[in-house]
């Protein structure tokens, strides 16, 4: 059975890589704006499993893995920055604060139309920065498109001080630890 990676994201596709599975990567282009009272669960769930749907629509017999990935910040949902200005208020707002990213994952039997899916919560403290420190960070990492602005695989790092979860592969958007499981329940074993 063929898998497939239904994401731009070159984060997801590194850790992907990590299960030694051959997969092909296919770009969903899905609108992710959040519907009006969509809570940040209820978001990255829908947003995980249309992105998996509109791929398997398209590839009959595949197994589509879908994820996405926000921010909350003292109840706001924050997203992928896409700009310096707007990176540089997601940090200041994090700054000292405790963040918890909701992952979406979503696996998808383009055959059978079994769904799977779950949103895994993952919390993060930031340490206090300075706005000094957090220009050197933006101007070094340039994580525009990381949702909070946060590349923790990279210098991101240097910003946290702790970090709560089950999966630490959560932080960077693909919870292999549900996937893996998620994948031996469609009959792919990984070891």
């Amino acid at each position: 059975m063929k898998l497939i990676l239904a994401s731009s994201s070159p984060y997801r596709r590194e850790l992907l890589e990590r299960l030694k599975l051959p997969f092909e990567v296919v770009s969903p282009e899905v609108d992710e704006t959040p519907r009006p009272g969509e809570t940040p669960s209820a978001l990255v769930e829908r947003l995980s499993v249309e992105k998996a749907r509109k791929i398997a629509a398209q590839r009959p017999g595949a197994l589509v893995i879908g994820s996405d990935q926000v921010a909350v910040y003292n109840g706001v949902v924050v997203g992928k920055p896409h700009s310096h200005d707007k990176a540089v208020e997601q940090l200041r707002s994090a700054s000292g604060k405790a963040v918890t990213l909701y992952t979406g994952l979503a696996l998808v039997n383009a055959g059978s139309g079994r769904v799977q899916c779950e949103v895994i919560p993952y919390r993060v403290t930031f340490r206090t920065l300075t706005d000094a420190q957090i220009e050197s960070y933006l101007r070094k990492e340039q994580p525009y498109s990381c949702a909070g602005s946060v590349r923790s695989e990279g210098l991101g790092i240097a910003l946290l001080e702790r970090f709560e979860g089950d999966d630490p592969n959560t932080l960077i958007g693909l919870p292999l630890i549900r996937l893996v499981r998620m994948l031996e329940n469609e009959g792919i074993k990984i070891i």
